[in-house]
């Protein structure tokens, strides 16, 4: 029998409907099954870049899609502080730092790593830099880069004032070179340091600044010592170097700023994170690119704690909904896949440095990294369980492994600045300081009351 033609369109027409409908199905199916990681991450460059190769792991893995938290440093550590404290949940993947991993880890906020694929290669992370992302032997989060602290200078203003930097100088010969290129006039500024207050921004810097001028933050017995001639003499020395021969508003200023002043060619020397080292030999990022010299970070009366010890990780909270993709996520972005990538799209300079022996092996990077040696050296050399001179009942370079030093920090941190801005005397910040830090001891149980 002939069927006829109107028949035929309205088969064909109902064919194409049900194939459109099954396509639809399909596509929904697979969107639902789509898992979404919520990743919280601090706004620095690495982690910016981190961001934008992340579209070669969602290709890779279809059934994943990230989803970025980016924030400012100081924004960063209270969100994730107080997301993991309530068991908010709202994040998978966190980024935190050498500080937190183990305190976080005792509390039981964070998943262990214990079940890494052996391509990850664990033993190939820098002992020091693991050792810190550890808790009893257990790893609780992958760098993404690590960092100690190095003195960064401007070779073309030395080599016009008649400068010669040694491998090790000293925070005298830091006075003495600021006043030398410190010229204003025509926008240079003898010196950057941080003055952002903050227990992971001023008083990072600070502390190393104490341990080398003799000090520390606590005694054997849990009582503060910032009130003594240690830190006096430091924080004196900080402040009227900042106020002499520092930029304009320096209060103001964390390590991006800093980043930006000496990139741009305002900072004659800048006393940092390691990390700034490939940023600033970076034509891309850098104006002085070509003019950067590298020193170890400066000591003063005693060399113990004049250098940091530092990582940027990423962690798996106990609360994520999606701990096996996370894990996927944060071997990814810490592998030696990612790097040999960073590499092929913006040179070895720009790979995430101070997690990876292979790195430093590598001769691609040697020869792109000529500040790779004063790194690995800083990095290797940092004690955080001997920080200071004098015996301390803690561990860490800039800070202090107990939980409530970020309130502790920040406090001081305040004050401090105040001192920067004049707003206060040194010796009045000190006193202010040792004080309210005194209470707060007694109040959490660390010294009688």
């Amino acid at each position: 029998m002939r069927i006829p033609r109107f028949a035929k369109v309205l088969v064909a027409f109902l064919a194409g409907l049900m194939l459109v409908q099954l396509l639809h199905a399909c596509s929904s199916s697979s969107a639902a099954e789509k898992t979404r990681l919520t990743i919280a991450t601090v706004n620095n460059g690495d982690m910016v870049v981190m961001q934008g190769l992340s579209r070669q792991f969602e290709q890779e893995n279809p059934n994943i899609e990230l989803r970025w938290v980016v924030l400012e440093e100081n924004v960063l550590r209270q969100r994730t502080t107080t997301d993991v404290a309530s068991q908010g949940g709202q994040f998978d993947v966190l980024t935190i730092g050498s500080y937190e991993t183990p305190i976080w880890a005792r509390r039981g906020w964070l998943t262990p790593l214990n079940n890494l694929p052996a391509s990850y290669d664990v033993n190939d992370l820098l002992k020091p830099i693991r050792e810190g992302l550890s808790n009893d032997g257990t790893l609780y989060a992958l760098p993404f880069y690590g960092e100690s602290s190095m003195l960064y200078y401007r070779k073309d203003l030395f080599a016009k004032a008649g400068i010669s930097v040694p491998e090790q100088p000293t925070y005298a010969q830091i006075a003495q070179w600021a006043s030398k290129v410190h010229d204003p006039a025509n926008g240079v500024y003898g010196v950057c340091l941080r003055g952002k207050p903050g227990w992971g921004e001023n008083m990072a810097f600070l502390s190393t600044l104490v341990n080398t001028s003799g000090g520390r933050w606590f005694d054997m017995k849990w009582q503060p010592q910032l009130d003594t001639p240690a830190w006096k003499e430091a924080v004196g020395f900080y402040v009227q170097l900042l106020q002499k021969y520092g930029p304009p508003g320096a209060s103001s200023n964390g390590f991006n700023e800093n980043l930006a002043l000496f990139s741009t060619g305002k900072c004659g020397m800048w006393v940092d994170a390691t990390v700034a080292a490939g940023l600033l030999s970076n034509p891309k990022e850098s104006q002085v690119a070509d003019r950067v010299g590298f020193a170890r970070a400066p000591i003063e009366e005693y060399p113990n704690g004049s250098n940091w010890l530092w990582a940027w990780a990423l962690a798996i909270p106990q609360t994520s909904k999606s701990p096996a993709e996370a894990q996927k996520f944060i071997a990814w972005a810490t592998s030696k896949e990612y790097i040999q990538l960073v590499a092929n799209k913006n040179g070895w300079v720009a790979v995430p440095p101070g997690t990876r022996t292979s790195t430093y092996n590598n001769p691609n990077y040697q020869k792109a990294a000529p500040f790779a040696q004063i790194v690995l050296n800083s990095i290797q050399s940092a004690d955080i369980t001997h920080p200071a001179a004098e015996p301390t009942p803690y561990k860490g370079v800039q800070y202090v492994d107990i939980p409530e030093f970020q309130a502790i920090g920040a406090s001081v941190g305040q004050t401090i600045a105040a001192a920067l801005t004049n707003n206060i005397s040194v010796d009045r910040a000190l006193q202010q300081s040792q004080s309210a830090t005194e209470r707060f001891m007694k109040h959490t149980g660390y010294i009688d009351q």
